[in-house]
């Protein structure tokens, strides 16, 4: 007799890996339902992401090895609500951690989506000097001497992510257990060199220390993070225009859709229906043919639309709503009038079909010049997160301030911004080249204020990409032939770019409540 499968349980459970090849993998059993002459089984899969949770039938589940979950001394309260008394197994080794938290761009929104697990720390491997470097010396090699680099801690600039490096060519890569092994350089590789001058407040806090991550507006805990039945997918698929898109997460539709094989929305105002019927009735009553607000940008095919989550209260909930499907690291909220919501559209003869978005607070104290940022499915690896990215930047320029997206990121957000952050600053350096004809002096302040990137950001990504030594008395920045050449194929495949020529923005002062 096979034993009784509960919620709790563990055991190994039969899937597709990325090679589509079948494979056993030890999931957690979080909800079981019957369905007529049989069982369904909403499985975890233990270290994969929660995008991957889904409902499998009795015989893909291994019960030989099946692990029952332990039982608790006494109950807890948790959030208002009595737990079960029962946790799986290693419970006890895991208290306190919580699931992965990730974002499609990327990604990330606002008041929407869900609050961020407990991530784990990634450190940055210490940069290393090579052997052959040319350097520029410059008076005030002494004022150097008194920052030298090592005095920066790196648990206050290393990024903080689950999942793995962007790539397998970078100097530090995290190992299964989570930890970064360091590549050490290559002897004899003749290495560029870019004097930097640290700078008294180069970090917001004197002690070197970060602050900690917002809790307030989009990043707020959900209450509800600890309920199984926000662990569940609740849609099952969703019509978009001409594209299907199948849900990562849970997202709060209304409860009489949930149970609906697809859930159809209107593209242009994403009104939610239950019926195709209903949508075509929808349709021809619709105005819009684009998302409301200003056309703020636009080359090509490619708009960016401005739009105010106070003055267009509907459309900004129900893009929430459409994001948290795709989001798993903030809280959803309906509380839209403190975000400006930027959509992405692809321009046709049938109307804007949108992309992707970007939403960021009106006044954010902590300089945040983004909230939320995600890519649907659809468009993802085309681009288009990097072009949302790089938008961002371009109106934080307008705006005469740095910028950086809310923290923590999740690990696709981390590997999009990540990238663009590497391109950025390595563009910037090489055309210093051009312009001056030899490495020039360069401060982390002059490069935030060129780039519009946050001075902590620029020495998280400077440390990830092993450029910074410490080498006669100076910071310097050490490019190599390597790093230049994937830099340049980079380059080669990057066909979106934003033009700031072709954008129409002028920046308000929400400090002024009135113009809310």
């Amino acid at each position: 007799m096979s034993p009784d499968v509960t919620e709790g349980c563990r055991l190994p459970v039969l899937r597709k890996n990325q090679e589509n090849v079948d494979e056993w993998s030890l999931a957690e059993i979080l909800s079981v339902k019957e369905i007529p002459g049989s069982k369904l089984y909403y499985v975890h899969y233990i270290d994969f992401n929660k995008r991957l949770d889904e409902w499998v039938a009795q015989d893909r589940l291994d019960t030989k090895t099946l692990q029952l979950p332990k039982k608790e001394s006494g109950s807890s309260l948790t959030n208002g609500l009595l737990d079960s008394g029962t946790t799986s197994p290693e419970g006890e080794a895991s208290s306190g951690l919580q699931s992965n938290s990730q974002n499609a761009i990327d990604h990330s929104t606002d008041q929407n989506i869900i609050t961020p697990d407990k991530i784990s720390e990634s450190s940055c491997s210490a940069p290393q000097a090579s052997t052959t470097v040319s350097t520029l010396l410059l008076p005030g090699a002494a004022e150097v001497k008194d920052a030298p680099l090592k005095q920066i801690p790196k648990s206050a600039i290393a990024p903080k992510v689950n999942g793995h490096d962007e790539d397998d060519h970078h100097p530090t890569l995290p190992s299964n257990g989570g930890q970064h092994q360091t590549v050490p350089s290559k002897r004899g590789r003749k290495r560029k060199a870019i004097c930097v001058m640290p700078e008294e407040e180069s970090q917001d806090s004197s002690d070197g220390i970060l602050p900690a991550p917002n809790t307030t507006g989009s990043m707020a805990p959900d209450q509800r993070q600890n309920d199984i039945v926000t662990r569940i997918k609740n849609i099952s698929c969703i019509e978009l225009g001409r594209h299907r898109l199948k849900p990562w997460y849970f997202s709060p539709y209304p409860k009489e859709l949930t149970d609906l094989p697809v859930l159809y929305l209107c593209e242009f105002c994403l009104k939610y229906v239950k019926s195709l019927t209903c949508l075509g009735r929808h349709l021809t009553k619709c105005p819009l043919r684009h998302p409301p607000g200003n056309e703020i940008y636009r080359k090509g095919t490619v708009s960016f639309f401005e739009i105010d989550g106070r003055k267009n209260t509907v459309y900004a909930q129900n893009l929430c709503l459409l994001a948290k499907c795709f989001l798993d690291h903030k809280t959803l909220y309906f509380d839209t009038d403190p975000f400006l919501f930027y959509v992405m559209t692809e321009y046709d003869s049938k109307g804007f079909h949108i992309v992707g978005y970007f939403s960021k607070e009106k006044e954010s104290a902590e300089d945040y010049n983004v909230a939320c940022i995600l890519t649907l499915p659809p468009y993802q690896r085309r681009g288009y997160g990097k072009l949302l990215i790089e938008f961002s930047y371009e109106l934080s320029k307008m705006e005469g301030k740095t910028g950086t997206p809310e923290k923590p990121l999740s690990d696709l957000g981390l590997l999009s911004y990540r990238s663009y952050w590497s391109q950025t600053i390595v563009e910037m350096l090489l055309n210093l080249l051009s312009d001056y004809g030899e490495w020039p002096h360069i401060t982390i302040q002059e490069i935030s204020e060129m780039t519009s990137i946050k001075k902590e950001d620029i020495i998280s990504t400077l440390q990830y990409l092993n450029l910074i030594s410490y080498y006669k008395g100076q910071n310097v920045l050490i490019l190599t032939e390597d790093i230049v050449q994937r830099h340049e194929r980079a380059m080669q495949k990057q066909h979106l770019r934003i033009d700031p020529c072709c954008l129409n923005f002028t920046p308000k002062d929400w400090s002024k409540r009135g113009r809310w």
